[in-house]
């Protein structure tokens, strides 16, 4: 005959409800939703830019690579001192504005320049009658006066053709002075005549004529530059002696 045991239904107290419990994680340890939703939506705040990541210092230009105020003024000094007329052309200017007399050039390896010193004055037109530029040595002849048996002797090169150049303008023109530049500019000599070989005049009234040679040296550009510094204060001699 076979025993049977009664059933028993574990309660709420049962040891196995008890060790399931007791093996379970606890509610805590595990994050919530709410919890996980609200970390994702704020930033961290390591996620903003850290300092090293701003540009540094370094990568703005610096101040020395903008020009100074002083380097301009001095840049816009030195162009205008190379610009200023020479104290030996305002001395020619005002000695013939004094006096009420004219002036005239001929002019050959300076190609005008002289004429241009004379017209940087302010109220020059008041004593600067005009100039020829007679480059070829024809024209020297047709424009300036010259004898032609003079230029066959000679040349253009000569301080006799400097002579009649300065003489010859001054009448053509109607000035009381003249004043001529003849010469090699360089940087070849012109027929046996070398680079740097220039002859200035300046002609007054009574058929006075004074002539200089000169000697210079450097490239065309200093020649012509020292050429038309020569004859202006060659001029400016001449008409401060007729003041005397």
């Amino acid at each position: 005959m076979t025993q049977s045991h009664p059933l028993t239904t574990p309660t709420e107290s049962s040891p196995v409800d008890a060790a399931a419990k007791a093996a379970m994680p606890p509610a805590a340890a595990v994050p919530s939703q709410a919890a996980v939703s609200s970390e994702a939506a704020a930033p961290p705040e390591a996620a903003a830019p850290p300092e090293a990541a701003v540009p540094p210092e370094a990568a703005v230009p610096p101040e020395a690579a903008a020009p100074s105020e002083a380097a301009v003024s001095s840049e816009t000094a030195a162009s205008s001192d190379a610009a200023a007329p020479t104290e030996s052309l305002q001395r020619l200017v005002a000695l013939l504005k004094e006096r009420g007399e004219t002036l005239a050039t001929a002019e050959s390896l300076t190609g005008g320049l002289v004429g241009a010193a004379l017209t940087d004055v302010p109220g020059v037109s008041a004593v600067y009658r005009g100039g020829v530029v007679a480059y070829a040595t024809d024209l020297k002849a047709t424009l300036c006066g010259v004898p032609e048996e003079l230029l066959a002797a000679v040349g253009p090169v000569h301080p006799d053709t400097a002579a009649a150049l300065a003489a010859g303008v001054r009448e053509r023109l109607g000035a009381t002075y003249g004043l001529a530049t003849t010469g090699v500019a360089g940087p070849e000599p012109q027929a046996g005549v070398e680079a740097g070989t220039v002859y200035i005049a300046a002609a007054g009234p009574d058929d006075v004529v004074q002539v200089r040679k000169l000697a210079l040296s450097g490239d065309r550009a200093a020649v012509r530059r020292g050429s038309v510094q020569a004859v202006l204060e060659l001029a400016a001699e001449l008409v401060a002696e007729e003041l005397a």
